[in-house]
């Protein structure tokens, strides 16, 4: 039971034995600097009911507190604010309740739990992955997490678009200009291979487009007519109607694509649990539409197409069928979901990582579903994010703009690299540690850069700042960490088995606020989970770190004389680490041990 759990049962009490009124909740907010006070419960919606002095019901309940609760000290009152001192001997008494706690804050997924399926990346198989897709998998690897750190069960998964004609695109132009290249041959990473002839091909159909143009078509008529393009949708309807060779290309280049994501996937430290195709689920979801038809749900136009009409819920008409038989997205993501339930019996809801240009597609199916309906329709979830953009302006894959994802990784860890070295303080390190430590502190900045953002905002990526070792920065609090286990190697004596009482120990005003900041750690991951945000588990991590170092600069730790007081403020300096290093984990960063 948190603390204000706890007040609140308390305080309801004091109301109804002091003025015999029932209280359903009791408002607190934080203790303003300028007062002493650890909680302030706000008595104005009391002042309505009694029509009182706010400062007298105030100190009444205030009275009545520190007479009836131990954990009250005292108390004094502001106006309509009670602000509530709590007692050393309540933080102390928590303090060891989870000092040897392992994975303090995590819940262990309870029996019969329902699983959440997390999807996320689900890049196009014609291009390396870029920026917005590392903030895609960092969004979605992250979110997985924390909702197995709340109590859940949580799968992660992606569906890879390996089909259409940009696919055919790519391998267009690797038959007319590859040479019969290879990743082998050239040493490029298969995503890349494929990527460079994408862009290949749109350099030729934008020459055709503006020859054609020069001869009298229009810009409408040029792009229909382009010779390239004819090609490559001739090789689409190959690829539909089984064409050996078109096939076997397409199998050969797909898996150069996917050989390179998964590097990059490694390098970037996400996993998933499973693999799902659009080659084989885009004709999912044409047997939902028939059973939809059946129930009225969907209908069907004079020219055999079928659609849903959503106006009375604020949508529009939105058609799942064409009028030749052949299933639109909508279709095949209908089939998907339901794919994935079967897959998967115990899935309770799905999150679906995806860009807020999507957000009108994602209200519909999860519309049509729970119209179908599926219980686990109530539980589908658009994590919808915004664009990021770096301070050149915008990418675009086509015209080989994009900033590639991993040599975004590679510029982050040089820069790490940089200044590092400029800092001078990896005297010892072998260039092996070294190399480790830098990749550790781009990728950390990256990733911390990326999270610490609301999901839902759109952001500028800035890697120099990212790198920063000062301010809300990943380095930062790597650094942080880094040197609360320098503080540990050097204390030569006995603390992890040791229990302190609040006889022993007087709390200083900082050990307090460094223990009210671990509280909330378990909340937090809650909220988190609830929210399906990272940005709540990055910056309350940068709230603790700040909260750390004023507690550093301002008492002294090995240096403390009083033993007992040395050994308590060593305990409460590894526990920070330990929640900055579980913390971090669920944003998918690691921790040096030195920097």
């Amino acid at each position: 039971m948190t603390l204000q759990e706890t007040l609140t049962i308390h305080i309801q009490k004091a109301v109804q034995s002091l003025f015999d009124l029932s209280l359903d909740k009791v408002e607190f907010q934080a203790t303003r600097k300028d007062f002493e006070g650890d909680v302030t419960m706000v008595v104005f919606p009391l002042v309505k009911q009694l029509k009182g002095n706010p400062v007298e019901i105030g100190t009444k309940i205030g009275t009545y507190l520190v007479e009836n609760v131990a954990e009250v000290a005292r108390f004094n009152v502001v106006g309509g604010f009670l602000n509530i001192v709590i007692t050393d001997a309540f933080y102390v008494d928590f303090f060891n309740s989870i000092q040897k706690t392992e994975k303090y804050g995590f819940v262990a997924p309870k029996e019969g739990e329902k699983a959440i399926m997390v999807e996320y990346s689900s890049p196009n198989t014609n291009k390396p992955l870029h920026l917005g897709h590392v903030r895609n998998i960092l969004l979605g690897y992250s979110v997985a997490e924390i909702i197995k750190a709340s109590g859940k069960k949580a799968y992660k998964t992606q569906i890879i678009n390996d089909r259409g004609i940009h696919i055919c695109k790519s391998m267009l132009a690797w038959q007319k200009f590859g040479n019969g290249q290879t990743p082998q041959s050239t040493g490029l990473k298969g995503d890349k291979l494929v990527g460079n002839f994408y862009v290949e091909f749109d350099k030729h159909y934008k020459k055709e487009i503006a020859e054609l143009i020069a001869e009298g078509k229009t810009e409408e008529e040029a792009k229909k007519l382009a010779p390239s393009i004819l090609e490559a949708q001739q090789m689409l309807l190959k690829w539909e109607a089984g064409d050996e060779e078109v096939v076997a290309l397409w199998k050969t280049m797909n898996q150069w694509v996917y050989d390179g994501f998964e590097a990059t996937y490694k390098s970037v430290g996400v996993n998933f649990d499973s693999y799902y195709y659009e080659s084989n689920t885009y004709l999912l979801g044409k047997e939902v539409v028939q059973f939809g038809l059946e129930k009225g749900i969907f209908e069907k136009d004079p020219d055999g197409s079928v659609w849903i009409d959503l106006t009375e819920d604020g949508l529009d008409r939105k058609i799942v069928l064409r009028s030749d038989g052949t299933a639109v997205y909508m279709t095949q993501d209908i089939g998907t979901a339901i794919q994935r339930v079967k897959d998967n019996p115990d899935i309770g809801g799905m999150v679906y990582t995806v860009g807020n240009e999507q957000d009108y597609h994602f209200k519909v199916l999860f519309l049509i579903l729970k119209k179908l309906g599926f219980e686990w329709a109530d539980s589908l979830y658009h994590l919808s994010y915004g664009m990021v953009e770096l301070p050149s302006g915008k990418m675009k894959s086509r015209e080989g703009t994009v900033v590639d994802a991993d040599d975004l990784m590679a510029e982050m860890t040089a820069t790490a690299q940089s200044i590092s070295e400029e800092l001078g303080k990896l005297e010892g390190y072998s260039e092996e540690e070294k190399a480790t430590l830098y990749k550790t502190i781009g990728l950390g900045a990256l990733k911390y850069y990326m999270l610490k953002v609301d999901p839902k905002k759109q952001m500028m990526f800035n890697p120099e700042e990212s790198v920063d070792f000062a301010g809300n920065t990943g380095p930062f609090i790597q650094y942080t960490y880094a040197r609360i286990q320098s503080i540990l190697r050097k204390a030569e004596f006995e603390y992890k088995n040791v229990t302190l009482s609040a006889v022993q120990v007087s709390l200083h005003e900082k050990e307090k606020e460094l223990i009210k900041q671990i509280q909330l750690f378990p909340e937090t991951i809650q909220n988190a989970a609830h929210h399906y945000s990272p940005a709540l588990i990055a910056n309350y991590t940068y709230d603790l770190v700040k909260e750390f170092n004023s507690f550093y600069q301002n008492v002294s730790i090995l240096g403390e004389s009083d033993e007992a007081l040395k050994v308590f403020r060593v305990q409460l300096a590894n526990k920070v680490a330990e929640v900055i290093q579980s913390s971090f984990q669920l944003l998918g960063i690691e921790v040096p041990e030195r920097m």
